[in-house]
């Protein structure tokens, strides 16, 4: 029987080629040897205000990218979160025995609130939310970046706490993160991460860029003195990050491309790095756009979001039975409109 598999996007703002080397296209070397489970995860996306006309577009396109990426719906159960209230009841029962002090720690929260007069208090408890995510599928292992490695520590304490107060209930989880390339930077400031919340559009590379746009955005990336392409994260922090790039669109070990651009200097390199995007985002697009026309991606959530209902209602059923909670509606008998 295969081990599990569960890590989720959330559907805010553009994908950007961060959010395809570090987690979409990571999600689909999981599918031939994991039973997995990924998830689009509106409900995280709201800890902060999104336009509900634009959410639905935005849910739709992370799922377009999902396939574009190579995620098998015959391999990997592919869903939205919202479709699936256990995961909003199971977050409510994980929040009554985790404690404010733990979560008050988490490094996200004190960086997204920072300088905040007011915030959502859904953007204190999220932790506790992605907690939910993972232990209502009886999850193994989470594929996920570094940034995120926290909250899969808080998600293992707290399935250990419950366990201990409440009977053996939860499975409890490993992170897998990868060793190389986990976390792309921003094109403008190698310090922070590449984010779709970017206000500065010239600081990631979206999916959905066209050549131009691809060509423009690299020749305008910041570099470091000098002209060598060396990679050396603390001494060249900028040419370390565009040859991460080059790298995970090339296959290339550092010193060889090192060896590849010895005497060439910054723009060769850069053009160099444009060409390798592009060519590795043409037959994603190309395939986005083909799901897109097919029309087939809602009945690859519907199919998904039964098949996710069915199995996390099991779990929570289990978890309600331990909490002694009413079981007069029964969640394994719930069924999408």
């Amino acid at each position: 029987m295969k081990k599990r598999a569960f890590s989720g996007v959330q559907p805010s703002g553009v994908l950007h080629l961060g959010n395809y080397f570090g987690a979409i296209k990571r999600f689909t070397d999981f599918q031939d040897d994991y039973d997995c489970f990924f998830c689009i995860v509106d409900l995280h996306s709201i800890t902060v205000y999104q336009d509900p006309e634009e959410l639905p577009k935005l849910i739709n396109d992370t799922a377009l990218y999902y396939l574009a990426a190579g995620l098998d719906p015959q391999k990997a159960t592919l869903f939205v979160q919202s479709d699936v209230p256990c995961h909003a009841e199971l977050s409510w029962m994980l929040e009554c025995v985790s404690t404010f002090g733990e979560l008050s720690r988490m490094t996200q929260f004190k960086d997204k609130s920072k300088g905040k007069e007011s915030f959502s208090s859904g953007l204190f408890t999220y932790p506790v939310l992605m907690a939910a995510d993972i232990l209502l599928y009886d999850t193994d292992v989470v594929p996920v970046g570094e940034d995120q490695k926290q909250h899969v520590e808080l998600c293992r304490d707290l399935a250990q706490r419950f366990n201990s107060r409440y009977g053996e209930t939860f499975k409890v989880p490993e992170a897998v993160i990868p060793e190389f390339g986990a976390r792309i930077k921003s094109l403008q400031n190698p310090d922070k991460k590449m984010s779709k919340s970017d206000p500065n559009p010239l600081g990631y590379i979206s999916l959905s860029d066209s050549k131009d746009d691809i060509v423009n955005k690299i020749r305008r990336a910041v570099t470091d003195s000098g002209r060598e392409i060396v990679y050396s994260p603390e001494d060249k922090p900028a040419i370390a990050n565009l040859m991460t790039i080059y790298s995970l669109c090339t296959g290339l070990e550092f010193s060889e491309i090192e060896e590849q651009f010895e005497g060439k200097g910054y723009a060769a390199f850069k053009q160099a790095l444009a060409d390798a995007i592009i060519e590795t985002l043409a037959p994603v697009q190309e395939k986005y756009r083909e799901y897109a026309e097919s029309g087939i991606i809602s009945s690859i959530l519907k199919q998904g979001a039964e098949k996710a209902n069915e199995v996390s209602s099991q779990v929570l059923k289990r978890a309600k039975q331990r909490m002694g909670l009413s079981l007069l509606l029964d969640p394994t008998k719930r069924k999408l409109s």
